[in-house]
């Protein structure tokens, strides 16, 4: 290793973010170019480096430098360089000048143990002199703070979230219980803090970190769709992971309820725990639901029955029985498969409402299911997100919540939810927060869907509660039989094989036995064949998959589609961001939901008529500009919302020529790809075959071996979710009480 020690001349570049720097520094034996992480230094600090030399192809000769740390200035220029440089706001050369002539070698000691001494210069106010310590202060607690950080591994871009939160905190933090990260970074999870604390010498029994993992882990489990988990098997899992006795695990179950970190219940089926916002959302949507239904109370009688749609379409049976309810319950639950008349019952509904002068609101999960809805029925549709007013508090700090709520409800009397399969236990609770006693609200959704991708499967609990009027529609329409697609998709749907031998104009298969014939064909069929055949553009072809990793997974095939449908350009900006390689005309998706993100949608003459804040999980749009001069990227959604994205948030996105099954609920694509060839068996079941073919509206091209759809027709295992709203349901109206009162325990 090399070591250099010498004053920063020029720093030619810093990124931001982690630190990165290119420098100049000058040494005894002259000027060195120096590149490594040197977050906080400027330019005429005297610093000490420590690294290897490495050849450049253009720049040549540098020295990259593992390690940097500020040394004091020697004589008396490098000293007037330092505090002349600018590095100190106020501080210039000249007055840096008078200062070192007055106090010589003794001047730092002056400015950190006697800053008011600095007054006796002429031009240093006493303020200024206070303000000059100050900075001096400031820096070196900075340096200390990351030089202690840098031996735990953590970056520096790390590292400043973590000084901001904690300031000087932070080493005893470090010292006593490193898992608090895990709770209030949130760059940093349970893995990232347990291999710091064990840096720090924290035992690995320690209370604070079985703690730390328990709660981690039913953090993770919720990610999977759990509202709680059954006690033994998260100790078990937990044990697993920290490699300790489940026993030794279970002890902190108790104090963790006790600190009202979590909830631990008993019921029938043993011991759950759950985190606290879980239980408390289930409790809540149960009570609020069972309210809904008590408050509402029909103006007059119910209408008389439906006999006829707009259109001349004669409604079934149930749709009749559908439309009657609506009339007469303050809660309400429609579902159905594709083709089963949940649009035209809708808009039955619709049209009753109209009539009856009562106002209404449709809504959907996401912006693309809200608009599916809107053009399906013609009615205003609008995200659940927007119609309750996601927004900023600015009375918390920023913090986001829902604008309509207990203390401000919708001013309506009745609210229609499309895709409510989609709805997680979160949301649902907000959208009830949000309807007002006496109001109707209609929930409409297909329960043989996947569940939502949060935690909970609200939908199916509501309806196996028997609390509410339920209305399942069955019969499938004339017109919508004539459709391969909604015929296949029922055929599915009750576990028989359809007929793939006969290659129908909205619904084949191509039997292909490799993964590389399998991509070669999803080129040719995007780029040549079918806009070439059908007249359909790129976007309106969704390739749509189970998994995300493996030779047909998400991550391989938007690499390969992004290569061949949309290669690099003299004309076409591009950015990479981490692995991810974004370029002007690519479709993307945003993959979390940033609800500070803002929006504006442009009419005529490039005037916008609409602007507001929210982007969320499962968005797609088009990456429309790159400006790297200003470090901007701008994506117009398919709703035609444009979004200006900085560089530093280009994580919330990836490419979306080819997206999970999960993620495409609730939306709808003129044709649907669908390459399925081999995967883990729990994903290759019955219900992802069944949402993926509901999601096509002209067309299904199935990609792969007949032998796998087969095998994904027969495999009707659903992955349980541990959830309790039906019981909440069922407890608060009296009909059965899983949790005895004298059982639950503290929390």
């Amino acid at each position: 290793m090399e070591i250099l020690k010498g004053y920063i001349d020029r720093i030619s570049y810093q990124n931001e973010e982690n630190g990165y720097t290119v420098m100049s520094l000058v040494t005894a034996g002259g000027s060195e170019t120096c590149v490594g992480m040197a977050k906080g230094y400027d330019a005429g600090e005297t610093v000490e480096l420590e690294g290897e030399y490495v050849e450049h192809a253009v720049y040549g000769r540098q020295l990259k430098f593992s390690s940097i740390r500020s040394v004091p200035p020697v004589d008396r220029i490098s000293v007037i360089r330092y505090l002349g440089s600018g590095a100190i706001r106020g501080l210039g050369e000249k007055l840096a000048t008078r200062i070192v002539d007055r106090f010589g070698e003794d001047t730092f000691r002056i400015m950190e143990e006697e800053p008011e001494r600095l007054a006796e210069v002429k031009g240093v106010s006493e303020r200024m002199a206070r303000e000059i310590t100050d900075q001096l202060v400031e820096k070196r607690e900075q340096r200390a703070a990351l030089l202690f950080l840098q031996q735990y591994g953590i970056s520096q871009a790390l590292a400043d979230k973590i000084c901001a939160i904690y300031g000087d905190e932070l080493y005893n933090v470090f010292r006593n219980n490193p898992y608090r990260l895990a709770e209030d970074v949130p760059a940093v999870g349970f893995k990232r803090a347990d291999a710091i604390a064990q840096k720090a010498g924290i035992a690995r029994d320690s209370e604070y970190r079985i703690r730390c993992a328990l709660e981690y882990n039913l953090g993770q489990l919720a990610q999977e769709g759990h509202c709680y988990y059954p006690s033994e098997e998260l100790c078990r899992v937990t044990a697993d992971m920290l490699g300790l006795e489940a026993d030794l695990v279970k002890e902190q179950l108790p104090a963790l309820a006790i600190d009202h970190r979590l909830r631990i219940l008993r019921a029938e089926d043993g011991e759950r725990v759950y985190l606290n916002s879980y239980f408390r959302a289930e409790s809540y949507c149960a009570q609020r639901l069972l309210e809904l239904k008590e408050a509402f109370h029909p103006s007059r009688s119910a209408a008389e029955p439906a006999t006829e749609a707009g259109g001349g379409i004669e409604l079934d049976t149930l749709q009749k029985e559908a439309v009657r309810l609506s009339a007469d319950s303050g809660v309400l639950i429609l579902s159905g498969g594709p083709g089963t008349g949940k649009t035209t019952t809708i808009n039955e509904i619709l049209k009753r409402l109209e009539a009856e002068g009562s106002s209404f609101a449709l809504a959907a999960p996401t912006g693309r299911a809200a608009k599916r809805i809107q053009e399906t029925c013609g009615y205003e549709a609008q995200t659940l997100h927007r119609l309750l007013e996601i927004g900023p508090d600015e009375d918390r700090g920023g913090v986001f919540r829902f604008g309509k709520g207990e203390d401000e409800p919708l001013d309506l009397d009745c609210v229609i939810v499309d895709e409510v399969s989609m709805v997680d236990i979160h949301l649902l609770r907000a959208l009830l927060a949000a309807v007002p006693n006496g109001a109707r609200l209609i929930l409409v959704g297909d329960v043989d869907q996947l569940p939502s991708v949060g935690p909970g499967q609200v939908l199916r609990d509501i309806m196996n509660s028997e609390a509410f009027p339920v209305v399942r529609l069955k019969k499938v329409f004339r017109q919508a039989g004539e459709s391969h697609i909604v015929s296949y998709a029922h055929c599915i749907n009750r576990g028989e094989i359809p007929d793939l031998s006969v290659k129908y104009e909205d619904f084949f298969l191509l039997e292909k036995d490799s993964s590389e014939v399998i991509c070669h064909y999803i080129v040719e069929l995007i780029r040549d064949v079918l806009p070439r055949r059908l007249g359909l553009s790129q976007s309106d072809i969704q390739v749509l998959t189970p998994m995300r990793r493996g030779n047909l997974g998400v991550e391989a095939l938007n690499a390969l589609l992004q290569e061949r449908l949309n290669p690099p350009a003299k004309d076409r900006q591009e950015v990479r961001f981490g692995d991810l390689l974004f370029r002007e005309g690519d479709r993307v998706m945003q993959i979390k939901n940033d609800y500070q993100l803002e929006w504006e949608i442009e009419g005529k003459y490039g005037v916008v008529v609409d602007s507001g804040r929210g982007v969320f999980n499962g968005d797609t749009g088009v990456v429309r500009e790159i400006n790297s001069y200003l470090k901007l990227m701008k994506v117009e959604f398919d709703d035609h919302r444009a979004v200006y994205y900085p560089f530093q948030l280009l994580e919330e996105l990836e490419p979306a020529y080819a997206v999970t099954i999960h993620k495409a609920q609730g939306s709808e694509y003129p044709l649907v790809i669908l390459p399925l060839l081999s995967g883990p068996r729990m994903l290759m079941s019955r219900n992802l075959l069944y949402t993926a073919v509901t999601r096509a509206k002209r067309c299904v091209i199935i990609l792969g071996l007949r032998s796998t759809v087969q095998q994904m027709i027969e495999n009707a295992h659903v992955q349980h979710r541990y959830t309790s709203l039906e019981e909440r349901i069922r407890e608060a109206a009296g009909t059965r009480f899983a949790v005895p009162e004298e059982e639950d325990s503290a929390g």
